[in-house]
């Protein structure tokens, strides 16, 4: 897991730690609490509050987590392309794509989505997003 950078700003939620890289990317460290419709409402008005409302490609380091309920599942896949307009998930074993599978079972993302085994791969592929 990667730890978050002391030579940034970092944004706390529940459920993530947030910063800006060199390159201007949002990148995020999940956090284990299961995620609830109030936690991923919390880091949704963060982020459009440290974005300015504009609408960010995110970078995001995965760490397990619960599962969380339809109402989440719903709610998140509703409000992800309010405010990203791509998520490259970098995790070891295949959390990222069971996660993406877990979240988008009955419906697509409505933001490209990808896992990735590392982070090289998955910034490259964000470039096209920025």
């Amino acid at each position: 897991m990667i730890t978050p950078p002391k030579d940034k700003q970092l944004y706390e939620t529940t459920i993530a730690t947030y910063w800006f890289g060199d390159n201007g990317l949002l990148t995020s460290v999940s956090k284990n609490p299961t995620r609830t419709v109030a936690n991923t409402t919390e880091s949704f008005a963060l982020i459009r509050r440290i974005t300015n409302g504009k609408k960010q490609p995110l970078l995001v380091y995965m760490c397990p987590s619960g599962m969380p309920d339809k109402a989440t599942r719903d709610f998140v896949a509703a409000n992800l392309p309010t405010v990203y307009t791509a998520m490259a998930m970098v995790s070891k074993g295949g959390l990222g794509t069971m996660v993406m599978n877990i979240l988008f079972k009955f419906k697509p993302p409505a933001i490209p989505m990808k896992s990735f085994s590392n982070d090289a791969d998955a910034k490259e592929w964000l470039k096209g997003y920025m």
